[in-house]
């Protein structure tokens, strides 16, 4: 399959501007394909990964692959379809470049990759330039019909956001003509910015340049939902936002109804393989080895094989109740989500402790637990009602976990 048919197999490709002409043009040599984002956080998330993954798919076929940290558009921010974007602070948008910049390195770091700042053009022009080199080309009433322009019209948009399209058709451009880029690559929600550029590459270069657009779907959660950080769901690349551990069981828990889409958007599989687990997913649901594969491809792309090896470890752990020996960062990391309760270093009587957590209604039901064995104190199993717990014997010092029954956790936490 090329290119274009893998997406379309992947189900990651929403609409293409010349689906023929792409193919050609990438077939008679190596030409380059972008994928922008702008720096309104210190990390990236998982709606960023789709475009990313496609920009992979494209450098994999034998493009080059070109990406941008919209230190200029990013001051800016492109259009909601609903409301203005807060604009951040220069100190805050610099620390968001510096945090992008690492990760798309990071997933990206080679020979084969550059890796751009618009603001090295965007913040050379002067107003007179953009109105008198740019302004001139951009018809208004074109700009209007715009889907995302459109969607705001009766509620309001400022000129700051209604210019944005300009300045993406003018990125377009440049790296059109820095890095012979002809296709760029985004969300459903870029296609007029997109087109915008691809219109201003022939105003400028002529009709015959070559410029191609290409948008993926937008992915959603099982509510329909967008996942981004907009939603209050999102899973982040940085793993202090988000852990490996948590980024791993994201995957491993999305259910059989997903798993083969995914696996699809968001693995490098190819259809023998995918094809594969599908149908072990459909003979064996209870297995989840089509979850774990997605886990272990998604993780080991954005943290690294050890962070793999660590998840799955933790995991391991977890199922099998054996947490005795974990660390206070792999505590606060699986279990951060369970009822938590405030306690001091200072050592306590286990059933005064699991009523003052809340573990337990009362203390007569607390010693009843103790003794029939229903109570682990930290991965040890306490059958003795005169047990005193020490939290500094625990965790570092910082946790204290108890587990009620065969599932029910509750977390200490040293305050």
């Amino acid at each position: 399959m090329n290119f274009i048919e893998d997406l379309k197999w992947r189900g990651a490709l929403n609409q293409v501007t010349d689906e023929t002409g792409l193919i050609d043009a990438m077939q008679s040599g190596e030409i380059g394909a972008y994928v922008g984002t702008d720096p309104t956080a210190d990390s990236l998330h998982l709606g960023h990964l789709i475009p990313f993954m496609v920009l992979k798919r494209f450098q994999n076929a034998g493009g080059k692959a070109i990406i941008i940290i919209g230190g200029a558009t990013g001051a800016i921010g492109d259009p909601r379809p609903t409301t203005e974007r807060q604009l951040l602070s220069p100190e805050q948008l610099r620390e968001n470049e510096k945090g992008i910049t690492e990760q798309v390195t990071k997933l990206f770091g080679d020979d084969h990759t550059v890796i751009v700042n618009n603001n090295d053009w965007l913040g050379q022009l002067t107003l007179t330039d953009f109105l008198r080199d740019y302004g001139k080309l951009f018809s208004i009433n074109v700009m209007l019909k715009k889907d995302v322009v459109a969607s705001r019209l009766e509620t309001g948009i400022s000129f700051t956001e209604f210019t944005y399209q300009i300045l993406q058709g003018i990125d377009f451009h440049e790296l059109w003509r820095r890095h012979n880029v002809q296709l760029e690559i985004g969300g459903s929600d870029q296609w007029g910015n997109i087109t915008s550029g691809i219109d201003l590459i022939h105003s400028i270069e002529g009709n015959e340049a070559k410029a191609f657009g290409l948008t993926i779907p937008l992915m959603t959660d099982s509510s329909g939902k967008k996942f981004g950080k907009s939603e209050g769901n999102a899973i982040w690349l940085n793993p202090e936002k988000t852990s490996p551990y948590t980024f791993y069981q994201f995957w491993f828990n999305q259910s059989d109804e997903d798993v083969v889409k995914y696996l699809k958007y968001f693995t490098f599989l190819g259809v023998d393989e995918i094809n594969a687990l599908e149908q072990e997913s459909k003979n064996n649901p209870g297995g989840r080895v089509a979850q774990r594969r997605l886990a272990q491809e998604v993780t080991k792309f954005v943290h690294g094989e050890q962070a793999v090896s660590d998840a799955e470890k933790l995991s391991a752990a977890l199922f099998t109740g054996d947490v005795a020996n974990l660390s206070a960062t792999d505590i606060a990391d699986a279990f951060g989500g369970v009822p938590s309760f405030d306690i001091t270093a200072d050592k306590k009587n286990i059933v005064d402790f699991l009523v003052d957590g809340e573990v337990e209604k009362s203390k007569r039901q607390a010693r009843e637990d103790v003794t029939n064995g229903a109570i682990t104190i930290s991965g040890e199993k306490v059958t003795d009602v005169n047990f005193e717990i020490d939290p500094t014997k625990h965790y570092e010092g910082k946790f204290v976990l108890v587990r009620r029954g065969k599932k029910k956790y509750f977390l200490g936490t040293v305050k």
